[in-house]
């Protein structure tokens, strides 16, 4: 039967998300795309070079211009440097380790067991909401929501009857859309928080910018992206998705048996036992997992550690579940649990070889400076008032993160611009930073350039094979563009009620 009997009725909207889907599915494989793109960024670094582009530095006022990669030293860099862009790519590395050790919980049947737990004690109406505020709570913790919490958003929904795809979606919109939004601090907001402190400083040399800058706009922000990730969820993407046809078998719905209950007990204990290990090692000021030269929580071993923890929470509870419940009865069970997931995911080894040159080649072209620079000179052209220089500034970070992923690569360069140019003009640098965090992650789950995007890809095709490049940025571009206007509105409203964005972060300069 198809989807047109199945959904005769079909708005404009969804339609529209079709077209961009079937448009966006005749685009190459994402590895080509990759290759004509890193083709694309050497022809410009020669154009650039023989047209003589440059800008000025916004710091030192040196002249800056593209970097030649057709040039002799261009070709031998990137000959030498093709094995360790591959290797030191950032998230290539931890989502290995990571689903290794998420490998055996699966395979021992641990996250199953947990998924129908789950789906037995949840309201199916909170179901949506649970899943996105997750996923929005979980960017403290690095890339975990990626790797844990998509899957497993997947299987809820599945297990429940619902399309999984519609919860793999949900989850994505929460980690990845709402991304900046956070109710405990992270590495980013220390890690912007300095680059916006240096780039104030070109004003001010004593201005102080603390990592909670941001604090209470983005803690704030969790809730409302929860909330519109939500209606987005089941307003617009279930309805278009329908009900799931594929051939992946959910989890019974039936009740754990006496043995998965035993394991499953058992399991949690070693979670609680691991736990309490992690507390003993962060608590106290001496503990093993404080860092004398970095203390506190941001600068521990554990969160700069992360993967490893990873790897071991799922690795101790999985293969306790299974020796209890009897479903691991050697070692080379665990072994095919890990084997069998890393076969999964060679179609995302391949992807990520091809994306780690193309962002080294565009990191090398120098065009990510010129870019940034440019349109920070644009947006200060436009001589807009406050609110309306706010939103320019939002959509055009959301532009930019297109092309560069990296917040803090980005802000290293546009902040040294718009900081100083937004303190002239009487805004505080912690509202501009504010403002640039909602701009980075609006587009983040429809860029194909994002380097989470190709695992988000694996995981859609484990239910639905077809899906492309199209089928995930169609079904991830309203959330995108809800999240866009929603967020303004409430920067907007945040701005009018002179209300601070972190504790003691001001809006305006002394005198605005």
């Amino acid at each position: 039967m198809s989807d047109a009997t199945l959904r005769p009725s079909r708005s404009g909207l969804l339609r529209t998300l079709d077209t961009i889907e079937r448009v966006g599915n005749r685009l190459p494989h994402p590895a080509s795309l990759f290759v004509m793109l890193g083709g694309v960024v050497v022809v410009l670094s020669w154009l650039f070079t023989q047209l003589g582009v440059t800008v000025a530095h916004p710091a030192t006022g040196e002249a800056i211009g593209a970097t030649n990669l057709l040039s002799v030293a261009g070709v031998q860099r990137f000959v030498m440097g093709m094995l360790p862009n591959f290797m030191n790519f950032g998230p290539f590395g931890p989502v290995l380790v990571s689903l290794l050790g998420l490998s055996v919980a699966e395979h021992s049947g641990f996250l199953g067991a947990v998924v129908r737990v789950i789906v037995g004690a949840t309201p199916p109406r909170l179901l949506t909401l649970m899943i996105v505020f997750t996923g929005a709570t979980s960017s403290t913790a690095g890339d975990v929501g990626y790797v844990l919490l998509l899957p497993l958003a997947a299987a809820l929904f599945h297990a429940v009857g619902r399309h999984p795809l519609v919860g793999l979606a949900a989850a994505f919109s929460g980690v990845s859309g709402g991304f900046a939004a956070n109710l405990l601090l992270s590495p980013t907001d220390v890690i912007l928080a300095g680059l916006t402190q240096e780039a104030a400083r070109i004003i001010d040399p004593t201005y102080v910018v603390t990592p909670m800058a941001s604090y209470f706009f983005l803690a704030t922000s969790v809730f409302l992206i929860a909330i519109t990730g939500t209606v987005i969820t089941e307003r617009v993407v279930e309805p278009r998705l329908g009900t799931y046809d594929g051939d992946v078998v959910p989890e019974p719905s039936v009740p754990l048996t006496a043995a998965e209950w035993r394991g499953l007990r058992w399991a949690c204990a070693s979670v609680v036992l691991l736990v309490g290990l992690v507390l003993w090692g962060l608590l106290p000021d001496n503990g093993f997992l404080q860092d004398a030269d970095q203390p506190g929580f941001i600068g521990s071993y554990f969160l700069r550690g992360l993967v490893f923890w990873i790897f071991v929470f799922g690795l101790v509870p999985g293969l306790v579940y299974g020796v209890v419940a009897g479903t691991i009865q050697r070692d080379r069970d665990v072994y095919q649990g890990m084997q069998k997931n890393m076969e999964l995911i060679a179609g995302y080894v391949v992807i990520v070889f091809f994306i780690a040159q193309f962002v080294n080649l565009f990191n090398w072209s120098g065009l990510g400076v010129l870019m940034a620079v440019q349109g920070a000179a644009g947006l200060r052209a436009l001589d807009l008032g406050p609110i309306p220089l706010l939103i320019t500034l939002v959509a055009m970070t959301g532009l930019l993160n297109v092309f560069l992923g990296s917040a803090s690569a980005k802000w290293a360069m546009l902040g040294t611009v718009l900081v100083p140019m937004f303190m002239l003009l009487g805004y505080a640098p912690e509202l501009t930073q504010t403002a640039y965090r909602v701009g980075d992650s609006l587009t983040n789950i429809i860029t194909p350039l994002s380097s989470n995007f190709p695992l988000v890809l694996l995981f859609f095709q484990r239910y639905q094979p077809s899906a492309g490049i199209g089928t995930l940025s169609a079904t991830m571009l309203p959330y995108s563009v809800m999240n866009f206007v929603a967020w303004s509105v409430m920067l907007v409203v945040w701005v009018w009620l002179r209300l601070p964005t972190g504790p003691g972060a001001p809006l305006f300069l002394v005198g605005e």
